[in-house]
């Protein structure tokens, strides 16, 4: 059954509503001058229905009164007619408003009922009040938005909940550490204190460090909605950058960094290639033919190439590689990083960005990580309008690739 809109349903109810009363109002006014037409006649047809019976011979000294009787029942006849229409036109009228209220009453129930479900929403209890399919056309657009909406507000509670609870306990274990360390400092002999102290120290330096390091991504990816994202960016420079700065990270364990460039027509590889190895920084003076260039946030974008090359280095082999890339493929940038390390199962490999999610906790604790970076580049790339991909590659190690959208990235000579 084809719904009908609610602006329709007040019209058609309107319009019969006013036909009706218009009928009745017309029938009634009828009925009432008739009547007065009739006693008018009556006046004149007492004495008679036959024509010699209507046919009154008046004196002439009796005419004036006559015609004062004759103007007095007319007149009155006239008003009585006023007043009575008057009277109908009030009584329609009423009956009218009261058959309009209750009609109208019953046209926006299914209003009256999504207004009442409304006020029952709470945070706790938001999938449990979404609102059944309506006949009214414009109730059931707004149901289909209202319930999604709802669904929306219920996963971002949801991740905000198990946020919070995650970053609790991330918080919760150095502050426990670091207790329990200096309970042990204060329970030891005296000839001890001074070796005690140094493990104590250090302990709480590398805990601290720890929960900066949490901290300071937490507010990065407080701030990721505020940050301007209309800078022009060259990416290859960027990630010339971004691999001079973790250079040194790579050269503890003999990771060589590659960068590559790629034609920007058709994604083939151009024959660049330049290299980070170890005591060794890349060749500045190969620059390729164009600049391929990224509208968006500097900070983010860059410390999202970091994140990505920091966890390849991070969970590399000792005498592997990391190999960046960035290309043109139509209307897209597409940044790949890919290593050759252990790489990770396909079922992990959606939940690797969620916030605090470890594949392997003991050693991602080892390396020192605080599982938000990845969460952190999946955001990066989502307020950039773009998407992240994870699969393995032929070395057995792992491939990022990011896609920023249309309509923020375009190349230039």
């Amino acid at each position: 059954m084809r719904k009908i809109s609610l602006q329709w349903r007040l019209t058609i109810l309107t319009t019969v509503l006013i036909t009706v009363l218009c009928g009745c109002l017309t029938f009634f006014l009828y009925k009432n001058g008739v009547y007065y037409i009739d006693t008018l006649q009556e006046t004149v047809t007492d004495q008679g229905t036959t024509p010699e019976a209507v046919y009154i011979d008046i004196p002439d000294n009796e005419w004036d009164d006559f015609a004062a009787q004759f103007a007095t029942k007319v007149y009155n006849s006239k008003s009585d007619y006023r007043n009575r229409s008057l009277l109908i036109t009030g009584v329609v009228a009423l009956i009218g408003g009261a058959v309009t209220y209750f009609v109208s009453g019953r046209a926006l129930k299914p209003l009256r009922e999504f207004s009442e479900t409304v006020e029952k929403v709470q945070a706790q209890n938001l999938t449990e009040y979404t609102i059944e399919e309506n006949k009214i056309a414009e109730l059931d657009r707004l149901r289909t938005s209202y319930n999604k909406m709802l669904l929306r507000l219920s996963e971002s509670f949801e991740t905000q909940r198990q946020f919070t609870g995650n970053a609790a306990h991330e918080l919760r274990t150095p502050l426990a550490l670091i207790q329990a360390q200096l309970d042990l400092y204060h329970a030891a002999e005296n000839s001890e204190n001074e070796a005690a102290a140094q493990e104590t120290i250090q302990m709480v330096t590398e805990q601290n460090e720890r929960l900066s390091k949490l901290v300071r991504t937490l507010l990065d990816m407080s701030e990721l909605q505020t940050v301007a994202r209309n800078e022009k960016i060259e990416m290859q420079g960027l990630i010339e950058e971004v691999l001079a700065d973790l250079e040194p990270l790579a050269q503890e364990k003999n990771i060589e960094l590659i960068q590559k460039t790629q034609n920007s027509s058709d994604g083939r590889t151009d024959g660049t290639e330049e290299s980070l190895l170890v005591a060794c920084s890349v060749n500045s003076n190969e620059k390729p033919e164009d600049e391929l260039i990224l509208t968006g946030s500097d900070i983010l974008i860059y410390r999202m190439i970091y994140n990505l090359v920091e966890n390849a280095i991070k969970y590399n082999r000792v005498d592997g590689t990391v190999t960046v890339s960035a290309k043109r493929e139509k209307n897209e940038v597409v940044l790949t990083v890919a290593d050759t390390g252990n790489g990770i199962d396909e079922a992990f490999r959606e939940q690797i960005f969620e916030p605090f999610f470890r594949v392997d906790k003991s050693r991602s604790r080892e390396l020192g990580g605080v599982g938000l970076g990845l969460a952190l580049v999946r955001e990066i790339v989502r307020v950039h309008d773009g998407k992240i991909e994870v699969r393995g590659n032929e070395q057995g190690g792992t491939t990022f690739e990011v896609r920023m959208g249309m309509g923020w990235n375009r190349r230039i000579k």
